[in-house]
């Protein structure tokens, strides 16, 4: 994991220097804020994968030498088949129409939301499929 916040660290740094030289070229601050956005996402994402890096020891991912079979094994639980996703944005989407409609449908929309959501987080936990 260490590769990978490396990388997002120098991007971040990269996407820095792009938007001192955006700011200095256009004056435009809209481009701005979204490129000081980015190198914000950037560095948080990096400093995360390091963090954890440094939690949870050496991986084989950050062995010079190491083998792709190196890496090999369970990785976790990965749903086969979930409609909930599909609700989730659904909701989402409601909500964001609410924003546009009225605030009624945004109310109903936040409610949507938050059952879509922990039906997707106890999806395993009961019916057919708990285990």
């Amino acid at each position: 994991m260490k590769v990978q916040g490396w990388l997002f660290i120098l991007c971040g740094i990269f996407f820095a220097a792009v938007d001192v030289v955006y700011w200095f070229w256009s004056k435009e601050p809209v481009g701005t804020t979204a490129m000081a956005i980015s190198v914000g996402f950037a560095f948080m994402i990096g400093y995360y994968l390091m963090y954890t890096a440094r939690r949870i020891g050496e991986q084989p991912e950050d062995d010079k030498q190491g083998e792709i079979s190196d890496g090999a094994g369970e990785l976790g639980f990965f749903s086969p088949h979930s409609w909930w996703p599909l609700f989730v944005c659904l909701a989402v989407s409601l909500t964001a129409v609410g924003l546009v409609i009225g605030w009624w449908l945004f109310l109903i929309g936040v409610f949507a939301v938050i059952m879509s959501m922990i039906g997707f987080v106890f999806e395993y936990y009961r019916g057919h499929f708990s285990h």
